[in-house]
């Protein structure tokens, strides 16, 4: 698929569908490519990157690789980085994170060892999201950081850092990258443990740039002074993009969607479980490795007894928190309904998502109960067409598009052209699919 097309108007109409079929390849998966884009900044030659993410946020990383002295060439089909063999530059203006909450977490701790003055600004957003979660374990190993009411703008005064044991107190995968992006360059053996195992792509994005991590049960440590070499990679599709096709695949008794090249990372495959117990059937077509990523081919279709119902809590919640709101928003449709629960965090989103979702759902015609950490939402129930408000989050705006496929009428997506954020051909791929 060519990923060289227009973002979409402000407002999409999505009209309802009677099936959703086809093969398609989702674009590279977004948090690999801010992963790889940082570290081929940092380390020594040239890494080129093919399939790298086509959405804005790891292009806000790739922008801010070259204010730091990277070389950062872009063609049709690859990207390649020329890293600065460890030595940031000052840069000359401030560090422009967009949208990306990933790119200003895991830059600071990447920053944060280099003897210069870093300012870090954000869309308005960006600037609402807590920030003081990196602050944290970044003092405690000797950074100082400047936020405003714990929230960006966020300035760096980097310097040498020590070594700490670090717990991690919420699951947050851009915490822990920040700890180890930091622990690579400072002075000691930095270790840290997760309560909840998050999501693995720096771990397996730094010994694919040639560091060195040991993890001995729920402890991970990284030892400092290691450089960093360039590789050539893939990167696998996206399986948050994806999530909401499979989705899609789901409202449908005769759906059939191939997915190609897609990134079945373990600590990702929840999604691929939740799936299931919602009534899917997932075949395994190919499947193989790629530094340490799992990447498949997958075959989805919907099981005779159709949509019945899921449960969401605990650690299944911050594994799948990228792919609540799109679960939710298809939950009308199963027999049994979905609750969810654990997930506060929705709420410092790109915006609070429950409340968008909540509110979606109402517009739509759907019952459904909300909480401080979650919602329960009733099965069995038509939704109808309705005017949606994506409060410019690009998941609320994909996830109610997938809603619509199924409704008695058409939707009116407000704010659409936020899909861009991670997903630019979204409303294209999505039209190819859904047959009507």
């Amino acid at each position: 698929m060519s990923s060289s097309i227009a973002q979409p108007s402000t407002t999409q109409i999505v009209r309802p569908a009677r099936s959703f079929q086809g093969s398609v390849t989702v674009p590279g998966d977004k948090s690999i490519s801010h992963r790889y884009a940082m570290l081929a900044g940092i380390a020594e030659g040239t890494t080129r990157l093919s399939n790298f993410s086509t959405g804005a946020d790891p292009h806000s990383t790739l922008g801010c690789m070259e204010a730091l002295g990277a070389k950062v060439v872009k063609s049709e089909t690859q990207i390649e980085v020329t890293g600065v063999a460890g030595a940031f530059q000052q840069p000359k203006a401030e560090l422009d994170c967009g949208n990306s909450g990933s790119t200003m977490r895991m830059l600071a701790g990447l920053i944060a060892p280099h003897p210069h003055t870093f300012t870090l600004i954000g869309d308005h957003s960006l600037t609402m999201r807590p920030m003081e979660r990196i602050r944290k374990p970044l003092s405690a190993m000797g950074a100082r950081i400047d936020l405003v009411d714990g929230h960006a703008p966020m300035t760096i005064h980097g310097g040498p850092l020590k070594a700490i044991d670090f717990e991690t107190p919420i699951p947050s995968a851009q915490v822990k990258t920040a700890v180890l992006f930091a622990g690579l360059q400072a002075e000691g053996t930095t270790s840290l443990s997760e309560a909840v195992r998050t999501r693995d792509h720096s771990e397996h994005a730094l010994k694919a740039f040639g560091a060195t991590l040991t993890r001995s049960s729920e402890k991970l440590s990284i030892s400092g002074g290691q450089k960093l070499k360039s590789i050539d990679a893939t990167v696998p599709g996206d399986i948050s993009s994806a999530a909401f096709f499979l989705c899609a695949a789901l409202l449908f008794p005769d759906s059939n969607l191939v997915l190609d090249s897609l990134g079945m990372n373990p600590t990702r495959a929840a999604l691929l479980d939740v799936i299931t117990t919602l009534g899917g059937k997932i075949k395994v077509l190919m499947v193989e490795e790629h530094h340490g990523e799992t990447i498949g081919t997958i075959q989805v279709n919907r099981s005779p007894e159709g949509l019945k119902g899921a449960k969401i809590s605990g650690a299944l919640s911050a594994q799948l928190i990228d792919e609540l709101p799109v679960i939710a928003a298809i939950a009308p449709y199963t027999r049994d309904g979905v609750v969810i629960r654990d997930a506060k965090e929705l709420r410092v989103k790109e915006s609070d998502r429950i409340a968008l979702v909540v509110k979606n759902l109402r517009a739509m015609g759907a019952e459904l109960t909300e909480f401080e950490d979650g919602l329960a939402i009733t099965g069995n129930q038509q939704l109808h067409g309705a005017e949606i408000d994506s409060g410019s989050d690009h998941r609320i705006a994909m996830a109610f598009s997938v809603a619509a496929l199924r409704a008695s009428s058409e939707n009116i997506i407000h704010g659409a052209e936020a899909a861009a954020i991670s997903f630019p051909e979204f409303f294209t791929l999505l039209n190819e699919l859904a047959k009507r």
